[in-house]
């Protein structure tokens, strides 16, 4: 998967210009948390909520709430702003990204085509865009964990016993257990019901656990 398959696009920025106040009322109607801000058609900045607050009231005390609402309304989103920006290319790898984000410790990245500004990309997306499908989150079924499968050949008898069973998989993939210095397969079948299949794998000599959806 590329960063464009996760990315949320026609991203909602904010001009440099804008006041603090207007940040806040923007972020406020579209429920989010950050916002790429814009100067001359180009990405210059990021202002988030929480800059917003420590920009906000309760930084300001010593004020009366007049104070306030005309400081939030004067101060720009360019005085506040983040510059050390972590962009990236749509046509990376989401593990390009992932890295990226997790090298900087950055909960979202800028995706940028040459100097336009194409998608944002947050931890949201790429659990709901890429965890969630790997694990099956939202499907129903039954999930089993195969413990200690070595190898090409032991995942080639698990396959070959859901096949002889014609069960249906939503997902399945192998989790290493670093702690344990081994590793388990993973299976997501359609079928609330996996005992034939639990059976099946223990007279091949594996150990199967029945996990919670």
């Amino acid at each position: 998967m590329f960063m464009s398959d996760v990315m949320t696009g026609n991203v909602t920025s904010i001009p440099s210009t804008a006041s603090l106040a207007e940040a806040r009322r923007v972020m406020d109607a579209h429920k989010l948390r950050r916002l790429p801000v814009i100067e001359k058609g180009k990405l210059v900045g990021i202002i988030t909520r929480d800059a917003l607050d420590r920009a906000g009231p309760s930084q300001l005390t010593s004020f009366n709430i007049h104070d306030i609402t005309r400081i939030l309304n004067k101060v720009t989103v360019k005085e506040v702003m983040g510059k050390n920006l972590v962009t990236v290319s749509p046509d990376a790898t989401v593990e390009e990204g992932v890295t990226l984000a997790q090298q900087k410790k950055v909960g979202s990245l800028l995706v940028l085509d040459g100097d336009r500004l194409v998608g944002i990309a947050t931890t949201n997306d790429f659990f709901y865009k890429m965890l969630n499908p790997i694990l099956g989150i939202g499907h129903s079924g039954a999930r089993l964990v195969v413990r200690n499968c070595q190898g090409p050949q032991d995942i080639e008898k698990i396959v070959a016993a859901i096949s002889r069973l014609n069960l249906d998989v939503i997902t399945m993939f192998m989790l290493p257990i670093p702690e344990r210095d081994s590793r388990s397969f993973v299976i997501h079948l359609s079928s609330d019901d996996p005992t034939k299949l639990i059976a099946e794998l223990k007279l091949l000599g594996f150990t199967v656990e029945r996990r919670a959806r």
